[in-house]
């Protein structure tokens, strides 16, 4: 009898845990095409903001939605790079996008990279 309570208590824990382990690692994934945006904004301006003070920058960006206009400096399948700062990670790969288009890219802001002064934008896709 208390062979089967552990057996039991352990099996529900572990079911729990899974379960757990699933909300946190896929069921929080944010859909920004749905999402209002919270800055729109150019690169050229955002670059400057996060170059002056990140960590204010960091307070007003990070983890927003944000919509950045730009010109593509490089492009492949799941990314583009804007004025060769913003590193946006698409969601769904775009094979209309070419080098000097000017887009507006709308992403999460993910954090700046203060060495190599790039901006990191993921969940992107273009307006």
């Amino acid at each position: 009898m208390k062979k089967n309570r552990v057996i039991i208590s352990f099996v529900i824990i572990s079911i729990l845990g899974f379960l757990a382990y699933q909300y946190v690692m896929h069921g929080g994934a944010r859909d920004l095409s749905t999402e209002k945006t919270d800055y729109i904004i150019s690169s050229k301006a955002i670059l400057n903001e996060f170059t002056t003070n990140q960590d204010l920058s960091n307070k007003k960006y990070l983890e927003k939605a944000v919509a950045v206009k730009g010109t593509i400096t490089s492009v492949s399948a799941n990314e583009v790079i804007l004025d060769n700062s913003i590193i946006c990670s698409l969601k769904n790969p775009n094979s209309t996008l070419v080098k000097n288009q000017i887009i507006t890219v709308k992403g999460r802001v993910v954090g700046f990279d203060d060495l190599m002064g790039e901006l990191k934008l993921d969940q992107c896709f273009c307006n």
